[in-house]
């Protein structure tokens, strides 16, 4: 676990601080491994270190996100440094991304 991902999981998304939903880390789906997981949303959260600016790796992270897709789940993407320098923002953003879906699907 990096050390963005570490901070995004320790002050926004354990211990069910979001919103009372429950994310899981690394966790395995399909072939891939999301950082972080909520089963009930469907929602994946990337956070992308430099290698994700490489081509190869912006190829794989472009079919990742069309295969979780295809089986339903919504895919957000931050970057290190915006977990690093802004985590409030970050936090606020998967708020949004959370009542998205809550009103699409009416969970909760």
């Amino acid at each position: 676990m990096t050390k963005a991902e570490a901070c995004l999981w320790k002050y926004v998304l354990r211990a069910s601080s979001m919103k009372g939903y429950r994310f899981t880390r690394q966790r395995p789906v399909f072939n891939f491994i999301a950082d972080f997981m909520c089963k009930e949303l469907n929602l994946i959260i990337e956070v992308d270190g430099f290698t994700h600016t490489w081509e190869m790796t912006v190829a794989k992270d472009e079919l990742k996100e069309a295969e979780l897709l295809k089986a339903g789940f919504r895919t957000i993407r931050f970057s290190d440094d915006e977990v690093l320098t802004s985590i409030n923002g970050v936090a606020d953003a998967i708020r949004k991304v959370i009542e998205e879906i809550e009103l699409q699907s009416s969970i909760r």
